[in-house]
């Protein structure tokens, strides 16, 4: 078995046939050179716009090309699939289209936005069901409760990896110059394998860059160790790109077609996220966003070259927003959390503001740690800066004024708690 997973590779021919069978259903979506960015990095930045697909995100050419490619007999008695929430709503429109019914079972993490937009797309013929604190919980307790159902796998599947490969076609045929680089968010690895193996043989001196969260690193992880690794624990926070345990198909087909893997901190997703909201009103979820926030990282090596950037998905509900922006202050050095224990004397925080601040500097976050006990908890303080550099300069004032604190900015286990 395992030695037929090692000799799969997608074929140009397998991609074209998904290409044609999805031909109906999904959008072309454009490929737009980038203004800003390509002035940023002194290049031409294009971006493939998977957001603005009918489901809003490229998964669903890989959902609708496997359940399409499914006899009747697979299909009878219905499917089930485990998803974060993209493949999930591809999964569900895909039911609804073909009038198949399907499980889905989601992380009770999901963001709100997804869920009922799942139920949008599949309408009577999906039933939803949450458990699981992440995609691996939830997609254990999916495949165990198959049964006699056809279960879709999100990433792990040749179908699957086929269908995204038509991500690769488009950009290949859109683009009138050589491409130099392409940046793929990586999560189990489904849209890096389908695309980097079209590009394999279409076009091999492309270099393509997979990119996967910081606190998620499990394509990284595998490829340190040359055998798929599952991670213990994981950051949910890029959702859709944060997997313990990347697909074993999709692990033996990067290791042939990236050029490379960077694992990129969370903090930096969202100030890309902020600043394509901001300067181009483009709405991008965390792992939509992976791929354009890499560009930084080779800045030097993309100068004056044609570079591609997959922004695979635009699934973000609104009610992470404030979040986002803290996790891209607490990156760029902005905003820092303390736990202060304050004298016990009136005055002490009004003490605290006039002699440790700057003049535009700002208590964003005050809370006394023991709410019953004001008396004898500390408080916990967000300060936002106006300028990184007064980080230090407020540190030693600090100090110098014997105000007696704790930083947690760097302590994740105490930060959860706090705040």
């Amino acid at each position: 078995m395992n030695s037929l997973i090692n000799k799969y590779f997608p074929s140009v021919k397998d991609i074209i046939e998904a290409k044609y069978l999805l031909k109906d259903i999904i959008s072309n979506t454009p490929l737009q050179k980038n203004t800003i960015l390509s002035e940023k990095y002194n290049s031409n930045i294009f971006l493939k716009r998977e957001d603005l697909q009918i489901v809003r995100s490229y998964k669903i050419r890989g959902a609708y090309n496997k359940i399409k490619s499914l006899s009747k007999k697979d299909l009878k008695e219905g499917l089930v699939c485990a998803s974060a929430g993209n493949h999930a709503q591809g999964v569900a429109y895909s039911c609804n289209k073909l009038k198949i019914y399907g499980t889905i079972y989601m992380p009770i993490t999901t963001p709100k936005q997804k869920i009922e937009r799942v139920k949008m797309f599949g309408k009577k013929y999906i039933n939803i069901i949450l458990t699981g604190d992440t995609f691996d919980e939830c997609s254990e307790k999916a495949f165990k409760a198959c049964k006699k159902k056809k279960f879709i796998h999100p990433f792990d599947d040749k179908k699957i990896i086929e269908g995204q490969g038509t991500v690769g076609l488009e950009i290949f045929q859109q683009m009138k110059e050589k491409i130099d680089y392409i940046f793929i968010p990586v999560g189990g690895g489904g849209l890096a394998s389908g695309v980097g193996s079209y590009f394999y043989h279409i076009s091999p001196d492309t270099k393509i860059i997979g990119v996967e969260p910081l606190g998620a690193p499990s394509m990284s992880f595998s490829f340190l160790k040359n055998k798929v690794i599952e991670l213990k624990n994981i950051d949910r926070f890029i959702d859709g790109a944060s997997v313990k345990k990347v697909g074993l198909l999709n692990f033996n087909i990067c290791k042939k077609v990236l050029f490379d893997i960077k694992p990129l901190h969370e903090g930096k997703v969202c100030t890309t996220i902020l600043d394509l909201y901001n300067l181009e009103a483009i709405v991008a979820e965390p792992a939509g966003a992976l791929a354009i926030s890499a560009l930084e990282i080779y800045s030097e090596k993309i100068r004056k070259k044609n570079v591609v950037c997959i922004l695979s998905g635009g699934n973000n509900d609104i009610i992470r927003t404030e979040e986002i922006r803290k996790r891209s202050l607490i990156y760029k050095g902005l905003k820092h959390y303390f736990l202060v224990r304050f004298p016990q004397r009136a005055g002490a925080l009004k003490e605290f503001v006039s002699t440790i601040l700057g003049t535009n500097d700002d208590i964003t976050y005050f809370q006394y740690s023991k709410k019953t006990s004001k008396e004898e908890g500390p408080a916990v303080i967000g300060i936002e800066l106006s300028d990184k550099k007064d980080f230090s300069g407020m540190i030693k004032k600090m100090k110098k004024y014997n105000i007696h604190y704790q930083y947690i900015n760097d302590n994740p286990d105490l930060f959860d708690i706090l705040i």
